[in-house]
């Protein structure tokens, strides 16, 4: 009985993990990596490599 329900666990988290990987990349990609150095952006200034070049 109790294998029957971490196995459903299991299975059921798999199943969010996919739906998750399929809906969160898209939507962070555009907005968190910088056009030109292709470095992660945190918050909203701008990329470091834009601060050092003028």
């Amino acid at each position: 009985m109790i294998l029957k329900i971490v196995i459903l666990f299991l299975v059921f988290m798999g199943v969010l993990g996919m739906f998750g990987k399929l809906r969160r990349p898209k939507l962070l990609s555009r907005r968190s990596k910088c056009p030109d150095c292709g470095r992660h952006r945190i918050g909203k200034g701008p990329c470091p490599c834009k601060k050092v070049r003028g």
